[in-house]
């Protein structure tokens, strides 16, 4: 048994490297500036946000790794539902 098992580790915020399309910035972004939207297939899965720098809407596609490093990081989560 460990000393350290008790022990919770400290909370830091996570930061996510992001860049803007629009204007090439690149900066970091703490979870709760990013959304991410989970949908049926890679076409419907993206996060998004707004650029700190220039102020425009970005939307990426996400795959199955950033979907696991965002949803791990804390970052709010939508999930879509399709309209058969």
């Amino acid at each position: 048994m460990s000393i350290l098992s008790g022990i919770q580790a400290p909370k830091v915020p996570l930061l996510f490297k992001a860049a803007c399309p629009d204007c090439r910035g690149r900066f970091e972004l703490a979870a709760g500036a990013l959304r991410l939207a989970i949908g049926a297939s890679r076409r419907t899965t993206f996060y998004s946000f707004t650029c700190p720098e220039c102020g425009a809407a970005v939307r990426k596609p996400a795959g199955e790794r950033i979907v696991e490093l965002l949803t791990g990081g804390g970052v709010r989560t939508l999930r879509l539902h399709s309209t058969v």
